[in-house]
């Protein structure tokens, strides 16, 4: 098996055998999840299947600790290119296509309700809770202390965000399913056309806020072409104007960035959103 690369688990390789490739998921370390991670991710795969471009679930296997063995999930191998190896070879015109390919699959996404906002616990994706408190001011105040490095005005800064964000995104009165690591090195490109073949790695997904993987895609870039493509069909499809989808969109993204912010030092997107997340601080803005 060989491993494969754009995340840093560790755990997910490509095997081959008589000509047949397939993509092995070793759950070593199962995370938040826990014991039931193996279970979630494949029942997820499986509702997906058909609505948006995951792999088939070819076989399942539970851990044996007796054994020392890990949990297995075992997928089809789809085809193409990783966007995050893509996209630095587009033009504008090809950004905007591509934009508008990942504003639509968006939408697909943000169209599956969910009856309420957590995590999902098992294979029959029922879903957990949070202790969210009063929402993102509470979870500001919960990682202040791994932030503790920053400036007195800094805090106060970030504790205003969250403040303001919260506030608009309980204008939204609806939950959904969420990816919660849509970005280009979880996404598969054909070359020529741009079609999305594959969306990889749900070990983060969750029935959350219909805003939040439109801010994770958009997080990062600014470049004009691409990011107006994503509003433009977004919103053709779920409705609103592209200026309130950014909005809601960074707002949704800021749970995820208090987290990674924390997490600074482990991966460049951790560094990379503690670097944005202290300077939304400093300018109030969630657009900085």
């Amino acid at each position: 098996m060989t491993p494969l690369a754009g995340g840093w688990s560790g755990e997910t390789f490509l095997a081959e055998t008589a000509g047949e490739r397939t993509v092995v998921r070793i759950y070593a370390d199962p995370g938040r999840r826990g014991e039931t991670a193996h279970e979630v991710d494949a029942a997820m795969l499986r509702l997906m299947r058909g609505l948006v471009p995951v792999p088939e679930v070819l076989e399942v296997r539970r851990a044996d600790p007796a054994a020392d063995l890990p949990a297995l999930l075992i997928t089809s191998f789809l085809p193409g290119i990783r966007a995050d190896e893509l996209v630095p070879t587009l033009d504008d015109a090809r950004l905007a296509t591509l934009g508008t390919r990942l504003g639509e699959l968006l939408a697909d996404l943000g169209g599956i309700p969910m009856l309420r906002m957590g995590p999902f616990v098992d294979g029959d994706l029922r879903i957990g809770d949070w202790d969210l408190g009063d929402g993102l001011p509470s979870y500001v105040e919960r990682h202040a202390p791994q932030l503790a490095h920053w400036s007195a005005n800094d805090l106060a800064g970030l504790r205003e965000v969250a403040e303001t964000s919260q506030a608009l995104l309980d204008t939204v009165g609806r939950y959904c399913l969420v990816h919660s690591d849509f970005n280009p090195k979880n996404l598969l490109l054909d070359p020529e056309t741009l079609t999305v073949t594959g969306l990889l790695d749900w070990e983060f997904a969750h029935a959350g806020h219909p805003y939040s993987d439109l801010g994770n895609l958009l997080r990062f870039d600014r470049q004009p072409a691409f990011g107006e493509s994503v509003l433009a069909a977004y919103c053709a499809r779920r409705g609103g104007t592209p200026a309130d989808a950014l909005e809601l969109g960074r707002a949704a993204d800021l749970w995820a960035l208090v987290e990674l912010a924390t997490r600074r030092g482990q991966n460049p997107v951790a560094d990379g959103a503690h670097e944005l997340l202290l300077r939304i601080a400093q300018t109030l803005s969630i657009h900085a």
